[in-house]
């Protein structure tokens, strides 16, 4: 990576970030729950967190398959309580997030906090 890069994080990662897109996409009062940088921002993080936990306890709980058929996760997600589960828990989230007043200033970071920010990921870089 070059020196002056910006370092961008990608949230989305396969298969569990397609899945959570797909059932946000099916409750649409969860995009107006989490609207806004900080609000979606936050609702990501911690879905992909607490969705990963518990598909990954139901993992262990479940015999899945090792074959070409699908990720493990998307072989768990075929069964409908589990999906119920994972919708509920990721409206959980978001009710959380919409009643968290830290999360009403939902300002688009400034120029200084950009460069801190790339101050900062320059010296992760260089240690």
């Amino acid at each position: 990576m070059a020196p002056n890069e910006e370092l961008w994080i990608p949230l989305v990662d396969e298969p569990i970030g397609t899945v959570l897109e797909e059932l946000q996409a099916q409750d649409p009062e969860i995009g107006r729950l989490v609207a806004g940088p900080r609000r979606t921002l936050a609702f990501k993080t911690f879905s992909y967190v607490k969705v990963g936990l518990l598909l990954g306890e139901l993992l262990v709980d479940s015999d899945v398959a090792t074959d070409d058929d699908g990720s493990w996760v998307e072989k768990l997600l075929r069964e409908p309580a589990t999906r119920d589960r994972v919708r509920a828990l990721m409206r959980e989230i978001a009710d959380e997030i919409a009643a968290d007043a830290s999360y009403d200033d939902d300002a688009v970071p400034g120029d200084d906090v950009r460069e801190r920010f790339r101050a900062f990921a320059k010296k992760l870089r260089t240690e």
